[in-house]
């Protein structure tokens, strides 16, 4: 049986025999109608707020808060249905990069499409580390002193553009993470990540997710801040499925339905061998592409084989959880010295290490090999090599779950 695995824009065939292939997960297959009419659609029936046409008619200057590279989010067909309503307006955009470096040109590209070159004079990118960009609006329930950047605070009115996927300690990405992590401070997102740490801080989980809770009680520090939220629901394909607007959180909520119809995949049970491909672009380096391998665990027999398929074609990414991982002589040690204090980053060596210490993490990715032994992943050079070393190893009887776009798609037991 041949099966074409993505890696980064391009697909690798692999051979396998096709008793031994348990699944190949992808999205769920939704029907996707004209997407422009889906973004008009959502746009003029927002949920609890006034029509965009009214936010926007008194507004002195709007401010768009844009994902960044790492999400799929389709910014530019929104605009496309948007923009001219604002072109005479006093507007700008802030890339929401959270921690995450700034976009490359072609990163740009990927984001804006043909609007890059119209605006990118009026185009800003947030550096969570520049503290005399940010501003201080007060504390959440938990302690998060809330720094924000003045570029957000300063403007009159606010439109987040975001998409709603499972997220694998926040519960879902979109609505509030625009600002938290997207536009706040690196102490901001240091603290409220620090939740990520709890059992409780998984996908799609909110209520009593500490990370979530933290976000949302966080924004009521700009809680007189007139802001319209666009919030988006790709397919597998990465077409628009669904679109709300309106108020942040309500129309957060209300896309969550629709993400659950694309992304939750039953499977009938866990097998020995997981193939979890980071889809691009959230095969951009290592810490992304962590996601892939947490909702890989989720269909992996104990004391398994999980390969994660990555282009990883910026390396390691933020280096704080690489670092703390290749000082560590086990993934036990690493855990135990999280415990003993943490820094940003901790949470995801913290999930890559749980995961080491009770299956096989092994590697198709763009890295040396070195790093990805620091980081407890065996090195493999093809993914037909992987295969073959993991059923040699699993035995005659093992099962193989192919997870195609891992990032996001969260495999949940039927029964």
């Amino acid at each position: 049986m041949k099966i074409r695995i993505p890696y980064g824009k391009e697909k690798v065939e692999v051979e396998v025999e096709e008793n031994r292939v348990a699944g190949i997960v992808e999205p769920n297959v939704v029907s996707v109608g004209d997407e422009t009419k889906t973004i008009r659609k959502g746009v003029e029936q927002p949920i609890n707020s006034r029509s965009f046409d009214e936010f926007i008619a008194d507004a002195r200057d709007l401010l768009f808060i844009i994902n960044d590279y790492t999400r799929p989010t389709p910014t530019a067909k929104i605009l496309e249905v948007i923009y001219p309503k604002t072109k005479d307006k006093n507007t700008r955009f802030i890339i929401a990069t959270g921690i995450h470096r700034a976009p490359t040109e072609e990163e740009f590209n990927f984001i804006f499409g043909n609007y890059h070159n119209l605006l990118k004079d009026r185009i800003y990118i947030h550096d969570a580390r520049k503290d005399e960009d940010m501003v201080y609006l007060g504390r959440s329930s938990t302690g998060t002193e809330m720094y924000v950047n003045k570029i957000g605070v300063e403007a009159h009115k606010l439109v987040t553009i975001g998409s709603v996927e499972p997220h694998y300690f926040a519960g879902y990405t979109g609505g509030r993470k625009s600002f938290l992590p997207g536009i706040a401070s690196y102490k901001t997102i240091e603290q409220n990540h620090k939740h990520a740490l709890s059992p409780r801080a998984q996908t799609l989980v909110l209520e009593g997710n500490p990370v979530h809770e933290d976000m949302v009680d966080a924004l009521k520090t700009i809680e007189g801040k007139e802001i319209f939220s666009i919030q988006t629901v790709l397919d597998g394909e990465k077409r628009i499925y669904h679109c709300t607007s309106g108020h942040i959180h309500d129309s957060f909520l209300m896309a969550i339905e629709k993400a659950h119809e694309v992304y939750c995949v039953d499977i009938k049970e866990k097998t020995d061998i997981v193939v979890a491909v980071a889809g691009y672009p959230s095969d951009v380096d290592l810490y992304q592409s962590q996601k892939a391998l947490d909702n890989g665990k989720l269909a992996l027999k104990e004391g398994g084989i999980l390969i994660l398929v990555s282009e990883c074609r910026s390396g390691i990414g933020d280096e704080a959880y690489f670092n703390l991982l290749a000082s560590s002589k086990t993934p036990q040690e690493a855990l135990q010295r999280i415990e003993q204090g943490y820094k940003l980053g901790y949470h995801k060596a913290a999930k890559m290490a749980e995961i080491a210490t009770r299956a096989e993490i092994w590697g198709v990715t763009g890295l040396a090999e070195q790093d990805m032994e620091q980081a407890f992943i065996k090195p493999c050079h093809e993914v037909q090599e992987a295969l073959d070393r993991a059923i040699e190893k699993k035995g005659e009887k093992a099962k193989i779950l192919f997870l195609m776009d891992a990032s996001l798609t969260v495999p949940k037991v039927m029964g």
